[in-house]
């Protein structure tokens, strides 16, 4: 009793509570509009914005992650409740929790961390693009196409006929969504230092509500019920017997893959960020799939790990997952207390928010990034998955750039795959000989072999100094390059010297002389 009690009221509380609010004002904009760009009720978003919070916030593998609905899945909810209808994604989302579940208790959490940066980020990119092609045509107060091809062939009728149509007014919600972008990025911009904890995204729906109200204008609203409990409704018994379909079985473990990658390269991003306890990603992975279930039986979205919300909690101060907890807690509050102040939002406003967080999923960076460091293949990778999934879909365009990692590595991989050996090297320092742990590397680093690495990396004793042999190692590729970058800055800030001997065949001396070289010197 008293290690809950301690988990829940930790001694940093001091802390924790003011960035549980900031998250909490980062968070209730985003539920709501990423409910929207899946095509359902912005409820369904607050009530996964607060199992996430509450739920996986306590269960979680990584402390300071928060969890929710996610913009990275809401192009293939929107596509699936369009093709099957909204019933049938309790009993799939229940399907997929329990595969992550099942996932995380064989331990295949670290796997996932070996998906390819590339196509990792080409999925985000593609999934920008198609929210904000979706997105612009709910700025017009009109509904989205079904397809991004769709979506992009209307933007010219969506901005050029709508000075009047039956369903709202469509000028009105353009200036009520433009204020909204306008006011969100001029905010984070030009906001002062010691406002730098409001939001940009709260900023932008407040401006645009305040335009709508003001200027009394007749655009769509929010609509949620008066009591949030009536929406919550276990699905009925011919929902689960679909479980059965194909499609439906495809749906759920397509589901829990990509959730499942997006939480814990997520968690990853986010351990970046802090030097706190390190994700235990089993535990994550199973803390999701709860998450999900529970969501999955009380008509919530599909949850991830998400970076957005993370970061304004680390930033925030967060030092325990009780910010996340409460965080939560305030969604809950706000919903049995004040519902009514939300259907005063218009939807053009959320519209508004995700085109900018969709925009931000695109990060042209990253592909200039992957080039510049790993060469023009990487980039197709990221290039080719991208496209896929703009043209076709999320899971197509997956499997694509999976296949192109694959086709990169497996000839480093045939050529001798990565051995690693443990022991002991003798140093100087200080004018006496030093033993300190070294692992030798040999053959090629891809991340096929990315899990047993990154174990091997974690094994080596934190605070003292750590060699890294690499005159045998022919091959690294960017997976486990990024991932022994993180490592090694990581025992950096903690006070720990990573040397590296030989590695200049496979790039791996040169990734890491920055790194190494602003450890401390013993």
């Amino acid at each position: 009793m008293r290690a809950a009690l301690a988990r829940l009221m930790p001694s940093t509380l001091g802390r924790d509570l003011p960035s549980s609010f900031v998250v909490f004002l980062v968070a209730m904009p985003l539920c709501m509009g990423i409910a929207m760009a899946s095509g359902v009720p912005a409820e369904r978003g607050l009530i996964t914005g607060v199992i996430g919070g509450i739920v996986v916030g306590f269960l979680a593998g990584s402390p300071l992650q928060v969890s929710g609905p996610a913009a990275g899945l809401a192009v293939i909810v929107f596509e699936f409740v369009r093709e099957h209808g909204i019933d049938a994604l309790g009993p799939v989302l229940v399907a997929a929790g329990a595969i992550q579940l099942l996932a995380g208790a064989l331990r295949v959490g670290g796997w996932f961390r070996a998906i390819s940066p590339a196509v990792v980020h080409g999925m985000l990119a593609g999934i920008g693009i198609l929210i904000v092609l979706a997105q612009i045509h709910v700025l017009t107060d009109a509904l989205p196409k079904a397809s991004g091809i769709d979506n992009l062939v209307a933007i010219p009728a969506a901005f050029f006929n709508f000075v009047s149509g039956p369903d709202g007014n469509r000028p009105g919600a353009v200036i009520v969504g433009g204020a909204t972008i306008i006011a969100m990025l001029g905010w984070e911009k030009i906001r002062p230092a010691r406002f730098k904890l409001i939001p940009g995204a709260l900023v932008g729906v407040l401006a645009g509500t305040f335009v709508a109200v003001v200027g009394n204008m007749s655009v769509k609203r929010v609509e949620v019920p008066e009591n949030i409990l009536s929406a919550v409704a276990l699905p009925g018994a011919g929902d689960w017997s679909r479980l059965a379909e194909p499609a439906m079985i495809l749906m759920a473990v397509t589901l829990a893959v990509i959730a499942s990658a997006e939480s814990l390269l997520s968690a990853a991003a986010v351990d970046r960020m802090h030097d706190g306890p390190r994700t235990q990603y089993n535990r994550e992975l199973g803390a999701q799939g709860i998450g999900n279930i529970l969501c999955g039986l009380a008509g919530g979205l599909p949850m991830t790990g998400v970076i957005v919300r993370s970061s304004a909690n680390v930033q925030a101060g967060a030092a325990s997952r009780a910010s996340t907890i409460l965080h939560g807690t305030w969604i809950l509050a706000f919903l049995l207390v004040l519902p009514m102040v939300l259907k005063v939002v218009p939807t053009a406003s959320l519209a508004g928010i995700l085109v900018v967080t969709g925009w931000r999923l695109v990060s042209p960076a990253h592909a200039f990034h992957l080039h510049e460091r790993y060469g023009l293949p990487t980039a197709a990778i990221w290039l080719a998955t991208m496209v896929m999934v703009v043209a076709t879909d999320l899971l197509t365009g997956v499997l694509t750039g999976l296949a192109l990692s694959l086709v990169q590595v497996i000839p480093h991989y045939l050529r001798g795959p990565l051995k690693i050996e443990g022991g002991a090297a003798q140093t100087v320092q200080g004018g006496a000989v030093q033993a300190v742990p070294e692992l030798r590397l040999s053959g090629s680093a891809t991340f096929l072999q990315l899990p047993h690495l990154n174990a091997a990396l974690e094994r080596t004793p934190e605070g003292s100094p750590v060699r890294l042999a690499a005159e045998d190692l022919r091959h690294v590729d960017h997976t486990c390059l990024e991932m022994i970058r993180e490592w090694a800055a990581r025992r950096a800030r903690s006070g720990s010297r990573v040397e590296v001997v030989g590695g200049g065949a496979s790039g791996l001396h040169h990734s890491l002389a920055m790194v190494a070289h602003a450890a401390p010197k013993d």
